[in-house]
């Protein structure tokens, strides 16, 4: 079964489908939101809304590890993410997907791994599932605006912006994009050898990458206008998706442990 992990602007996409029921899930890291399980054609699909309904939850506040967890515990098998993201460079536009291939992590106060209590040191050369990036790269070609083929996102903790020198540091470290709730999300899901990969929609462009002060009115203002694309391409990519997947990613964790 895939899962879709909803940020800003993707709630609705369940109304696409049939929804069979709303579960919430007691996981030994806590409980999760409400996860949605409906049926998109024939395909059964569950959607958590990441910040909980309504929107209620900051990025340094959501409980990744219960979310993912939960998740795996219902058969998901593979992840389309959204992240609402900011541009570190002015030829990345805001309206604009990224399809990201990897990332930099600046977050600090997170829990971000399942493996406290033993050595586990998962592979993250290619951190987002290679198939999965394929199929939403193919897809995107279909959709109305710009849809860009990889890129380094840079999460950082929240929930402030950036600052000035912070985004010119990581424009010169090599990143393309940058926001707060992609980490560890990617991470926890490799480590319970799930396919992720992450769609960013560009809301705005990054401290002092525009003279413009950075506002949480305009994110939410992109993301309006630009959410039927948004959804019309996990749509597409999730009927499109093989469910014979080769990838590494269901055996990310051989090799991993020291026996």
């Amino acid at each position: 079964m895939m899962g879709i992990i909803g940020g800003t602007g993707v709630y609705r996409i369940v109304e696409r489908g049939d929804l069979k029921e709303k579960k919430v899930l007691n996981t030994p890291y806590g409980e999760s939101p409400p996860i949605s399980i409906f049926v998109l054609e024939d395909q059964e699909v569950a959607f958590l809304p990441r910040h909980k309904e309504g929107h209620d939850l900051p990025p340094h506040m959501i409980n990744y590890q219960a979310n993912i967890y939960a998740l795996k515990k219902l058969g998901v098998d593979g992840i389309l993410a959204t992240n609402a993201v900011g541009s570190l460079n002015e030829s990345l536009k805001p309206g604009e997907l990224l399809i990201p291939d990897d990332f930099l992590d600046f977050t600090r106060a997170r829990p971000f791994t399942f493996y406290d209590d033993r050595a586990v040191h998962v592979d993250v050369t290619q951190p987002y599932c290679p198939q999965l990036r394929e199929t939403l790269i193919s897809h995107g070609k279909k959709v109305d605006g710009r849809v860009v083929d990889g890129g380094v996102y840079v999460c950082t903790e929240g929930p402030r912006f950036e600052t000035p020198a912070e985004i010119r540091m990581f424009r010169q470290i090599g990143g393309a994009v940058v926001g707060m709730t992609g980490l560890p999300e990617v991470v926890l899901a490799r480590e319970l050898e799930m396919c992720y990969a992450t769609i960013c929609m560009v809301s705005n462009y990054a401290a002092s990458v525009s003279s413009e002060k950075v506002t949480i009115d305009e994110v939410f203002e992109v993301v309006e206008e630009k959410k039927k694309e948004l959804t019309e391409l996990i749509h597409d990519t999730i009927l499109n998706i093989t469910s014979d997947r080769n990838c590494q990613c269901s055996h990310a964790l051989e090799g991993a442990e020291i026996e």
